[in-house]
């Protein structure tokens, strides 16, 4: 994001905007949290002899996940995650840290 050929292409493209959210926060965004999920249901402890295999093991999980797709859903409000997030960015711009 921060190349020269990146910014030249975000001035020309004005409709697209990056979103920046704070180191070891990706849990805020949606898609890493299902990765993360990804990783824990299928990758985790798996045992792949191939690059077919993990090609399989990998589409069939997603199928599974698809056939009873559903939201995330948000256990806290926005403001509480701010909160979160504010008291987070405090304490590791402490001196001691």
């Amino acid at each position: 994001h921060k190349a020269p050929v990146v910014h030249k292409w975000l001035l020309a493209h004005p409709r697209f905007q990056l979103h920046f959210t704070p180191t070891y926060s990706s849990w805020i965004n949606q898609v890493e949290r299902w990765f993360a999920e990804l990783e824990r249901r299928c990758l985790t402890r798996g045992v792949f002899c191939s690059l077919d295999d993990l090609k399989t093991a990998l589409e069939e999980w997603i199928k599974v996940w698809n056939d009873d797709a559903r939201p995330f859903k948000w256990t806290k409000t926005a403001d509480q995650n701010l909160d979160r997030i504010c008291r987070y960015c405090d304490r590791i711009s402490e001196p001691d840290h």
